[in-house]
């Protein structure tokens, strides 16, 4: 059966940083190819396309994710009815969760206050809004909302967000969301060792200069990476959970948008590390997700004739046609955004285009594959 896959590859350069720490503060790592690499967690990156996604599409299409799930929708039950009391709103949102089994009610001086759920709970803000309205009907007839109308409620409206990065509800596993896209762990092209800087902060107040030394003293470990960073997107699952090919396609020109311009943001402000992708190839595939990880698998070694970027891009270049060849894989379509010589070789891959004129053809086709004119 013919599938309409859309499969991202990114080359990205970052100077010294420390975008996604482990527990001991530490920029994470992995070993890959018998060398320890530069790597950048999928959720951190997830994290900084979801915080994307607030510039690229209306509020209504998005979710929220919090364990304050009582406050969240007491703050919806006010706004539909102005009249609520804030006692009363915490109230009517209490016995919606409380009803569904996803919260306990907590309850002082005879009065329920604001719920916590468990673990995070991830509902669109439509179906927030809907759950706010049954609440309020339901206090107006007196009749109960029950666990099975809010199922009925959160299992239709699905923001985008939820069907890109998927829904699980361990209390409520039949109204999961199988998540339409992947994101890959990215890691460096190449070996790397972390290093540590050593640094003083001198307090403002100690002018004398008798007064000398620092008033504060500091270490910070970073890496400096070339990453190599992959995702790929199942148009049909997607469109699936959302149920419209209008909003299917403005959710994979959001996506590619938000991967190639969103940053984890460790660090940032002493690092200062926003980049730009050195290249971005798309390809559409209509068979199955294929990440291209192996081409650095033998680790990039920077020459006097060759950086990392233009290295890595032969190798990116090179193992891409390998595996297609091998495997008789044809993407449906291609394109590649590139800057500069040192990656002139990928557009060989693919329609070289503009990143705008990417994000634009790779909506068209999507259209196309649902049934929609471009």
């Amino acid at each position: 059966m013919s599938r309409t896959i859309i499969d991202v590859y990114a080359l990205q350069t970052v100077p010294p940083s420390n975008l996604n720490r482990d527990d001991t503060g530490s920029p994470k790592t992995a070993v890959y190819g018998g060398v320890r690499r530069a790597r950048v967690s999928s959720q951190a990156w997830k994290r900084a396309v979801r915080l994307a996604f607030a510039d690229l599409l209306d509020r209504s299409q998005l979710g929220e994710r919090t364990k304050r799930v009582g406050e969240s929708l007491a703050t919806r039950i006010k706004a539909l009815d102005p009249s609520q009391s804030d006692e009363t709103a915490s109230a009517l949102a209490a016995e919606v969760f409380v009803a569904s089994g996803l919260a306990k009610a907590e309850k002082k001086k005879g009065e329920v206050k604001d719920v916590e759920s468990g673990y995070l709970l991830f509902l669109s803000h439509q179906q927030l809004d809907n759950l706010a309205a049954a609440a309020l009907e339901a206090a107006r007839t007196g009749t109960p909302l029950d666990k099975a109308r809010f199922k009925a409620l959160a299992n239709t409206d699905h923001s985008i967000d939820i069907a890109m990065f998927g829904r699980m509800m361990a209390d409520m596993t039949d109204i999961n969301v199988d998540a339409a896209c992947q994101v890959s762990h990215a890691i460096s092209v190449h070996a790397v060792d972390n290093e540590f800087d050593y640094f003083t902060a001198v307090d403002d107040r100690k002018a004398d200069a008798a007064e000398t030394g620092a008033g504060m003293i500091g270490t910070i470990e970073f890496n400096s990476s070339t990453l190599y960073r992959y995702a790929t997107v199942d148009v049909d699952a997607l469109h699936r959970t959302l149920g419209d090919a209008e909003a299917t396609r403005a959710a994979v020109e959001a996506f590619l948008v938000a991967f190639a311009r969103s940053m984890p943001s460790g660090k940032q402000n002493t690092f200062a590390h926003r980049t730009l992708p050195d290249a971005v190839l798309v390809r559409l595939r209509d068979s199955q997700p294929i990440n291209l990880v192996g081409a650095f698998e033998t680790p990039i070694r920077e020459t006097n004739a060759g950086g990392r970027v233009e290295l890595a891009s032969a190798a990116l270049a090179k193992h891409t046609a390998a595996v297609e060849n091998a495997f008789g894989e044809r993407p449906v379509a291609s394109w590649v955004t590139q800057v500069g010589e040192k990656t002139a070789v990928l557009a060989d891959l693919g329609k070289a285009v503009s990143f705008s004129e990417l994000v634009t053809g790779v909506g068209e086709h999507v259209a196309v594959a649902l049934g929609q004119p471009a």
